[in-house]
């Protein structure tokens, strides 16, 4: 039985969504055979409220918690608790989304194993601890215009290749990504296609990297495109070879017979081709993921809301200052079921900048102060971020791949590695450090010395 209540500020904007998928993201982590949901959108005398690293990640937090106060009362690792209601592929969630793939299992071994979570778990030193932190993650959910994507690709006489995409690259490797996809199955190098994205003026609409979409709807739009064109390139090198579409492969520049690669024709010869033939080569790609469209958030949340799950596990070793109340997160090892790595160094450092700095700062520092509805820290001087000294002394990134069947190449989102998890992890951590909960984010020096003094008296 789950309440919460959220400061939306004057208005609502996307407050639905907000209220809606804190619950969802548990409830694609957990089996949940009986549940209740209240969600309140609390109108308030403030600035608009909006998302940062995904909705809900403090609410996370007080789950984690409370999953790990459950495995205390009854005796048990907070790894095995975990293990037993983790969710597995083809299962189906509370409000009725099948999973079709799940590597959330995986993940947790992987990560405890690697974080040696049996033998540091209640073992360490006074003032130092392990806790961890796990969730689910939807990839593509609609939000009306935007629940799918386009992309196309097109050949000029000489063989170069455009691929055009209305997504933006907000840092992430979106560009690199897509361009990598599109190589693959055209069997050229990745710095021989040109991309022109987020040109409204001539690329396609996307919904971008909101609902953790790009891998997983922008990435099969892609993919489509490029497999229409390619499509296309088998038809005209058929005609030329007197052979048939479905005998030939393409690859190196070369079109050639699966089972005689010495026969071929080079692929510039093949674009000419169809130039001159008056049928050029333009490939067309959308995807939308197969969700329930009739789904609403608040009056009818029932039905398949996203197209697949992704699943990450944070475990984090701290050391509480019991004179100052100062926490220090010493180690962090996570570990993410993507699908399918397509870019295995973005995403480690996914992890390293969504877990370590978002996730470290979230959950230790970052705080809106208010005055009579006045924001009283509203700029980078003195809103307080993570330095570089405040981060993880080891950052240790683990990749899980579950081979999503409904992804590109069995990729899913990545974006949200750990960020999610460190609300838990952290807090979970200073619990087996110490001994105290801290129940109210951000996790600060005052609220730790705070506890303690209340735990010294009550042993008293």
């Amino acid at each position: 039985d789950i309440k919460a209540i959220m400061d939306g500020g004057a208005y609502s904007s996307t407050g639905p969504i907000a209220t809606s998928v804190p619950f969802l993201v548990w409830e694609e982590t957990y089996r949940l055979p009986n549940v209740r949901f209240n969600g309140y959108r609390v109108y308030t005398n403030k600035p608009i409220r909006g998302m940062y690293r995904t909705h809900g990640r403090a609410f996370l937090g007080g789950l984690g918690m409370q999953l790990d106060m459950v495995a205390e009362e009854l005796r048990i690792d907070p790894l095995d608790i975990r293990l037993k209601n983790a969710l597995k592929t083809g299962e189906k969630q509370a409000t009725g989304s099948i999973i079709p793939s799940c590597g959330l299992s995986d993940a947790l071994k992987l990560a405890s194993e690697k974080a040696k979570w049996k033998e540091k778990r209640g073992k360490l030193p006074y003032g130092k601890g392990i806790g961890m932190g796990a969730n689910g993650m939807m990839c593509g959910f609609p939000m009306g215009i935007r629940g799918g994507s386009q992309a196309f690709i097109k050949f000029n006489e000489d063989g170069e290749i455009t691929l055009i995409s209305g997504v933006v690259d907000n840092g992430q490797g979106n560009d690199s990504m897509l361009v990598q996809i599109a190589a693959e199955v055209l069997g050229v190098n990745m710095d021989e296609i040109n991309l022109v994205s987020a040109d409204t003026e001539i690329t396609p609409l996307d919904q971008g990297a909101y609902s953790q979409a790009v891998a997983f709807v922008s990435g099969n739009a892609v993919k489509n495109a490029a497999e229409d064109a390619k499509k296309q390139l088998l038809n005209v090198a058929a005609d030329i070879m007197g052979t048939k579409p479905e005998l030939l492969e393409l690859k190196d520049h070369k079109i050639f017979l699966k089972e005689d690669p010495e026969r071929f024709v080079p692929l510039h010869k093949v674009v000419r081709t169809a130039l001159i033939q008056k049928r050029p080569i333009k490939g067309e790609g959308s995807y939308m993921p197969d969700v329930d469209q009739n789904r609403e958030w608040v009056k009818n949340p029932r039905g398949q809301h996203a197209g697949t799950f992704s699943y990450s596990v944070a475990i984090a070793e701290v050391e509480v200052d019991t004179e100052t109340g100062k926490v220090k997160v010493l180690r962090l090892v996570g570990a993410h079921d993507c699908g399918k790595a397509i870019n295995p160094i973005a995403i480690e450092g996914q992890f390293e900048g969504s877990a370590g700095a978002a996730g470290v700062g979230g959950t230790l520092m970052e705080e809106h102060l208010w005055s009579d509805g006045r924001m009283l820290n509203p700029n980078m001087l003195e809103y307080k971020v993570p330095l570089s000294v405040d981060m993880p002394d080891e950052i240790i990134p683990l990749i899980v791949e579950s081979n999503d069947p409904k992804g590109p190449f069995g990729a899913k989102e990545a974006g949200l590695y750990g960020s999610m998890n460190m609300f838990q992890a952290i807090t979970n951590a200073i619990y087996d450090a110490v001994g105290v909960w801290i129940k109210d984010y951000p996790v600060t020096p005052d609220k730790v010395l705070k506890a303690l003094e209340e735990k010294k008296k009550n042993q008293s």
